[in-house]
């Protein structure tokens, strides 16, 4: 399961692959960060489809196309806010990951860039959001053997994040 996730330092916008996830807020309207970054990549078509699904919960996930993006898709997912780490955080984050990878899954996706979800704005500590994301694709795989996923790509923005990665595999 290792060997089928990459790690990439760069702009996630430019991957591409089927389907890249956007760290969004709970509107999915925009916002700044990565969010910011994939809806002025992807273009106001991307806008207009996010308004059609209604706002999204924390730790869920929802898809749309990619528009103007090299990925043919979006996987929007709301990562938590983090709070000290006692209000539930790392599960929510878990749930992430897994959500991403089961719509993606839904939708044929074969190859999945993944951004630092919540480390932005949302105040997650990098050290345990790396370490969350890792397990909770470690546990995905474990459990779907079958999976029609080749390809995971955790994206960092950074060389600190990039260095958490390397360390967790």
């Amino acid at each position: 399961m290792i060997d089928l996730i990459q790690i990439y330092t760069g702009d996630i916008t430019l991957l591409k692959v089927d389907a890249i996830v956007n760290a969004a807020n709970s509107s999915l309207l925009g916002g700044g960060g990565v969010d910011g970054a994939i809806h002025r990549a992807a273009g106001r078509e991307l806008l207009a489809e996010c308004r059609t699904l209604q706002g999204c919960a924390t730790g869920d996930a929802k898809i749309t196309k990619g528009y103007h993006l090299p990925a043919k898709f979006v996987i929007h997912t709301v990562g938590p806010v983090w709070h000290g780490g006692n209000h539930g955080e790392e599960e929510l984050l878990k749930s992430c990951y897994r959500r991403s990878l089961e719509v993606g899954e839904a939708n044929g996706c074969r190859s999945i860039a993944f951004p630092a979800i919540s480390t932005g704005i949302y105040g997650y500590p990098k050290e345990k959001a790396a370490k969350a994301a890792v397990e909770a694709m470690k546990e995905y795989f474990a459990e779907h053997q079958e999976s029609v996923i080749e390809d995971v790509i955790l994206v960092s923005f950074d060389a600190g994040t990039e260095q958490l990665y390397l360390e967790l595999l």
